[in-house]
C-alpha cells in the first residue's frame, strides 16, 4: 500500500523547524531540511510520497527560490509554500511566479496559520493527484480501445488479401467460401463500429472529454449496461442463445461506464471466440454485490493451461495469434479495472471452463484510486509550541 503523504519543511533555524514539527503532530508525517542540499536528499528518496513542500527564503548557501524552482521542474504535483520574515514584494514576486508558490507565510510561524495552509495545500495536492490519475486511466482507456480496433481490422485485411490472392488464380474461390468470407468482414466491422459508436455515445452523453476522468460522473446500473452491450453486440449464428444473465445484486456502475463497457465487451469477445468449438456452449455474466461490487463472466469452454493463465494479466500472451490477436487486452482491461480500484482475477480449469471476474473495489479502495480520500483530520490540538 502507499504511505501516507507527508510533508517536507526545510529551514535552517533548529528552532523552526521544532515549532513546525510540533505544529503539525498528529496531523501528516513530516520530513525536516536544514537547507537545500538536504532538502534535495529527501526529495529525491521521498519525493513520490510528499504532497507539500514548506520553505524558508533566507537560507545560507542557496535560498528558498532556488529550491523552489528546481522543485517546480522536478516535482510539479508537489504544492510549493514559501516562509518569510522579509516584505521584499519584489523578491516575492519573482518567487511566486518561477517557483510556482502557492501560498506564503510570514514569520513568526502561528500554528493556526500553518495548520490552514497546510489543509488547503494538501487540498490542492489531492486535486493535482486526481487530475493526473484520470489523464493516465484516459491514456489506458484510449490504448485499449485502440487494440480492441486492431485485432478485427487487421482480421478484415487478411481476408480482403486472401480474396485478392484468390481472384486471380486460375481456379477461382468457390462462391460458398466467398459468403463466408463476406460475413466474416461484416461481423468484424459491425464490432468496430459498435466499440466506436458505444464509446462516442456514452463520452458525448456525459460531457465530453471529461467522461473519461470523471468516477460516477453518470449512475448507471450493471444490469442496464450489460443489456444494452448485449442489444448492440454483433453476435453471429446462435451466439446470442448461449448467454444468460444472473443477477443476484444489482448495482450502479460508479466508475466510468464507457470504460466498463469496453472492458466487458473485450471479455465477452473472448469467451465467445473460447466457445466457438464447445458442444453446448454456455455463458453466464453473473451480477453480484456482496463485500464489493463485481461483474462475473464464466463458460464452460476449453479452460486456460495454468502457464497461460498465470502470465495473462502481466504479459503480452494471446492464445489466438492467428486471429490478430497479440495479448494485450487483458492487461489493458486489468489496468482499467485497477485505475478506479478494482481488478480482474482469472479462475480457470482445463477441459471445465474459465471465470473472469471484474472486480470494482470497496469503496476505500475506489476512493484511494480517484483521489477522493479526504486529508487526514488532527487528531489532536495544539494551541502553543512546547
Amino acid at each position: 500500500m502507499r504511505k501516507p503523504f507527508s510533508i517536507l519543511f526545510v529551514d535552517d533555524d533548529e528552532m523552526s523547524r521544532t515549532h513546525f514539527a510540533r505544529a503539525i503532530q498528529g496531523l501528516y508525517p513530516v520530513h525536516l531540511a536544514r537547507n537545500a542540499d538536504e532538502a534535495i536528499e529527501i526529495l529525491e528518496e521521498h519525493g513520490a510520497d510528499i504532497a507539500v513542500l514548506v520553505t524558508d527564503f533566507r537560507m545560507p548557501v542557496s535560498n528558498g527560490d532556488q529550491l523552489l524552482r528546481e522543485a517546480a521542474q522536478r516535482y510539479p504535483r508537489i504544492v510549493r509554500i514559501l516562509v518569510t520574515a522579509y516584505a521584499d514584494k519584489d523578491m516575492l514576486l519573482r518567487t511566486v511566479n518561477t517557483g510556482g508558490v502557492f501560498r506564503i507565510i510570514e514569520k513568526p510561524l502561528r500554528i493556526e496559520t500553518v495548520r490552514e495552509t497546510l489543509r488547503e495545500a494538501i487540498a490542492q495536492w489531492t486535486e493535482r493527484e486526481t487530475r493526473q490519475h484520470q489523464l493516465l486511466a484516459m491514456d489506458e482507456t484510449l490504448a485499449f480501445l485502440a487494440h480492441e480496433l486492431n485485432t478485427p481490422l487487421a482480421t478484415i485485411a487478411l481476408i480482403a488479401q486472401t480474396i485478392e490472392s484468390g481472384s486471380g488464380e486460375s481456379d477461382p474461390m468457390p462462391q460458398s467460401k466467398v459468403t463466408d468470407a463476406a460475413s466474416s468482414m461484416l461481423a468484424n466491422a459491425q464490432y468496430c463500429m459498435t466499440l466506436i459508436s458505444s464509446f462516442w455515445a456514452s463520452l458525448h452523453k456525459s460531457g465530453g472529454a471529461q467522461s473519461l476522468s470523471r468516477a460516477g460522473a453518470r449512475e448507471v446500473r450493471a444490469t442496464r449496461l450489460i443489456a444494452t452491450l448485449l442489444d448492440t453486440y454483433p453476435f453471429s449464428a446462435s451466439q446470442r442463445d448461449w448467454i444468460a444473465v444472473d443477477v443476484q445484486d444489482d448495482f450502479v456502475v460508479r466508475a466510468m461506464p464507457n470504460c466498463v463497457t469496453l472492458v466487458l465487451s473485450s471479455l465477452l469477445s473472448n469467451a465467445l471466440r473460447a466457445l466457438s468449438h464447445t458442444p453446448r456452449p454456455s455463458l453466464h455474466i453473473d451480477v453480484l454485490d456482496n463485500l464489493e461490487p463485481m461483474i462475473r463472466v464464466r463458460d464452460n469452454g476449453p479452460g486456460i493451461a495454468p502457464e497461460i493463465k498465470a502470465r495473462l494479466l502481466q504479459d503480452p500472451i494471446t492464445t489466438h495469434a492467428e486471429e490478430g490477436g497479440h495479448g494485450m487486452g487483458m492487461i489493458f482491461c486489468n489496468r482499467i479495472m485497477r485505475s478506479f480500484g478494482g481488478g480482474l482475477e482469472i479462475d480457470t480449469t482445463l477441459g471445465v471452463g474459465t471465470t473472469v471476474t471484474m472486480r470494482f473495489g470497496t469503496r476505500k479502495e475506489r476512493a484511494k484510486a480517484t483521489g477522493t480520500e479526504r486529508p487526514l483530520e488532527p487528531q489532536s490540538s495544539l494551541d502553543t509550541p512546547g
